[in-house]
């Protein structure tokens, strides 16, 4: 029915075929065709352009785990994830020996290494005289009490002493190969 309402009558399929698209209707086609292919491209190269940046990752508007850290905070970061919490604390520990100790002793011993075996736990002080070496042996259980409470329970269970070294010993022109000097006689 086409009449004076403007309506067109569409044609129904006889026998159950298609008819034959017209131009308008292949032009609509190839038009929807045509933009998914240019959507497609866009996207590839809006890919090539995000891989070539460093990856399509953007920090947004809000704190995310891509954004720059103060120094401070990276680093306390980076020790708790590697578990070097009571490392970095007997570390600290050895910066602030004086203010610990007292500044009669810090000037006279001097905290070496920290043995962080669980089982050992051992901070190892070596002082300038065998005086200071008996004194420090004497305050070590204060000490290590003092270190316990600052640095947690159960962090130094020992106190290792060492006294003074003895003097470096030297080869000069009446050694004798293979010598260790004057202990080697008197064994």
């Amino acid at each position: 029915m086409s009449g004076a309402s403007g309506e067109q009558s569409q044609e129904r399929p006889v026998g159950g075929k298609q008819p034959e698209p017209s131009g308008v209707d292949l032009a609509r086609v190839a038009l929807r065709a045509a933009k998914e292919q240019a959507r497609a491209r866009g996207a590839a190269a809006q890919q090539k352009k995000q891989a070539r940046r460093g990856g399509g990752l953007r920090s947004g508007a809000r704190a995310d785990g891509r954004d720059p850290l103060p120094l401070g905070a990276a680093i306390n970061r980076l020790i708790t994830e590697r578990g070097w919490e009571t490392p970095a604390a007997v570390g600290g520990v050895m910066g602030r020996w004086p203010q610990i100790v007292g500044e009669d002793l810090a000037n006279h011993c001097v905290p070496l290494r920290y043995d962080e075996d669980p089982d050992e736990r051992v901070l190892t002080v070596q002082c300038d005289s065998t005086a200071w070496a008996t004194q420090l042996r004497l305050l070590a259980p204060q000490l290590v009490a003092r270190l316990n409470a600052d640095l947690g329970h159960g962090t130094v269970r020992l106190i290792k002493v060492l006294g003074p070294g003895g003097p470096q010993r030297r080869f000069g022109p009446l050694r004798a190969p293979g010598s260790t000097g004057p202990g080697d006689t008197y064994g």
